[in-house]
Order: structure tokens, then C-alpha cells, then sequence
């Protein structure tokens, strides 16, 4: 199978395109033909340099959507032939970036005949990432406050669908020029962060989802209610962080994204509501990864960027 593989950490020039074998899928695995795969943060870091794991070789990529083409023993969920979709165990279960993948038939979900592979393969680990983050951390409820930060991008226009599902007045920070765009997710008020102090024009926030680990995490404790909540996305929280929390009777809780099939049910049935759906700015041919790459490390993706093979 074509696979994009790095041998070691580095630039684009690290990923090469390779013929690998296809995987087996062992006791309570599936193997899936890759349809589309998103490409996320997490990978063009993990290119980069080491994140999470030992040195390369290695397939990256979490999300995908596809055909399931075998089961392993004692999967009872799908069949050969189902349309899923899902992501692979953050973060040692990598592989998405091939013509096939393996991982637990817990990790997917079934694709909803409402939306296409290009259109499920994006949406996997960041709709997990938001749903786990609104619902399973913070328990967002009718007509709370949330602060969603990077309200734009992969993570983020989702989070904001989600947490309007879910009842709640929304405020984004985003550039002006993507202003209309999460105004046309639901959300309430959009703050240009280039030319505004958030601090200045948002209060008495409920949840606030947190997607970096610059001062944006310190500041943002300023806007939240006492018993409020700072959902962090990324780890290296400092004592400073952890203090003005404390002081300020605020939870913080670190969040890394976990494989669920129940929460990729709910995404699914969100999905296929039409109440959750992935911006997707450009749909790539897996042969160009690198290209992928270079477009999120400039920093400028509204949505999801999707590959397929």
C-alpha cells in the first residue's frame, strides 16, 4: 500500500511516499480503506520533532474515514463493506496516512449517509477533541457563557457548533477577516484578537476552551466566572497558571483527546442532523502530504485540511 512515512524528525523534506505492507487487523481491530484522512496540528509537530513518540520510521495521521475491509476476532460492531469513520488511539495509534490503517472497531463510528468521506474524514479528532472538551469536561449547559479561542480554526469551528448545540451564547477570538465565517458557525460575538484585548470586551465566561500555551491561558482566567472552567488543549501549564486559577475559585483541566466510540456516536448523530459540520479548506491527494504540512504550519487554515489517497 502507499503510505506517507518519515524516517526522521525534521522539515517537509522528511516525508517521503513509500510502499508498506497492508496491516492485519488482530483480536478487536478493524482494517479500514482509507478514504480521506484530515491532517491536524499534531501532525506536522510530530514531524517536526519528537511530541510523543520514539525515533521514526513512522505513519502519521489520526483521522480517517473509510470502507471497512476485514475484522479482526470478536468484532461484532461492523462488517466488511461499512462506511466509518473515526480516530485512531491518540496519541501511539497513528497510521491514517496510507491507503489502509488499522485500529480498535471501538475507535469508529458509522459514517453517516449524510455526509461524504472527505467531509467525515475531517472531522474525527477535532469534533472528538471539542465534544470531549464541552460535554465530558466542562458539562456545558443551556444558556452558560462560553469563550472559545481560535474560534477558526480545526478544533475551534467545531467547538463553536457544538457548544450552540448545546445552548449556549458563544464568543470567538479570530482575525477580522474570518469574522463572517464563525459568525456563520452560531457564534454570538467574534473578537479580532490582532487589534483587541479580549479581556477588554468579554465577561462572566462559564467554560473557555484554551487551544495554546501562551499568555492567552493566564489572560483568559481574568474573563472567567468563579466556578468557572479553563479547559486547556495543550499540556505546560505554569505555577503562575495553576495560582490566578486557584485564586480566582477557576477549574483548570488539561485535556488530551481520547478514542470513543461512544463520543464519535454523538458526532456522528450531530453530523448527520446537519448541527456538525467540518469546514474543509482544501482536500489534497495523499501524495502531497508535505504540501498539507506547509499549508497548517503557516498557520493561516480555516477548517481542516484533507487528504486522500
Amino acid at each position: 500500500m502507499r503510505a506517507i512515512s518519515q524516517q526522521r524528525y525534521g522539515g517537509l523534506d522528511v516525508l517521503q511516499e513509500v510502499d508498506l505492507p497492508v496491516p492485519q487487523p488482530g483480536p478487536g481491530q478493524i482494517l479500514v480503506r482509507v478514504r480521506a484522512a484530515g491532517v491536524n496540528p499534531t501532525d506536522w509537530k510530530n514531524r517536526a520533532r519528537r511530541v510523543w513518540f520514539e525515533q521514526p520510521p513512522r505513519v502519521l495521521g489520526w483521522d480517517l474515514s473509510g470502507t471497512v475491509e476485514q475484522v479482526g476476532f470478536g468484532v461484532t460492531l461492523f462488517r466488511p463493506g461499512d462506511e466509518v469513520f473515526g480516530m485512531l488511539p491518540y496519541p501511539h495509534g497513528v497510521g491514517s496516512h496510507a491507503e489502509y490503517a488499522v485500529g480498535p472497531a471501538r475507535a469508529f463510528a458509522a459514517k453517516p449517509d449524510e455526509i461524504d468521506h472527505v467531509q467525515a474524514g475531517a472531522l474525527p479528532l477535532a469534533a472528538l477533541t471539542a465534544y470531549q472538551a464541552l460535554v465530558d469536561t466542562a458539562d456545558v449547559r443551556p444558556g452558560q457563557h462560553v469563550l472559545i479561542h481560535a474560534a477558526a480554526g480545526g478544533v475551534g469551528h467545531l467547538a463553536v457548533q457544538i457548544a450552540k448545540h448545546l445552548g449556549a451564547r458563544v464568543t470567538g477570538t479570530a482575525s477580522a477577516a474570518k469574522h463572517d465565517f464563525v459568525r456563520s458557525l452560531g457564534a454570538d460575538e467574534v473578537v479580532d484578537y490582532r487589534t483587541t484585548d479580549f479581556r477588554d470586551v468579554v465577561r462572566d465566561v462559564d467554560v473557555a476552551l484554551v487551544p495554546m500555551t501562551d499568555a492567552t491561558r493566564i489572560r483568559t482566567v481574568e474573563v472567567l466566572r468563579p466556578g468557572g472552567t479553563l479547559v486547556a488543549l495543550l499540556p505546560g501549564a505554569t505555577e503562575e497558571e495553576l495560582a490566578a486559577c486557584a485564586d480566582r475559585g477557576v477549574r483548570y483541566a488539561a485535556m488530551l483527546v481520547e478514542h470513543d466510540h461512544t463520543g464519535m456516536t454523538a458526532v456522528a448523530d450531530l453530523a448527520r442532523k446537519g448541527a456538525l459540520r467540518a469546514h474543509v479548506q482544501e482536500v489534497i491527494p495523499l501524495s502531497e502530504a508535505a504540501r498539507a504540512h506547509a499549508l497548517g504550519e503557516e498557520g493561516h487554515v480555516t477548517g481542516k485540511l484533507v487528504l486522500v489517497p
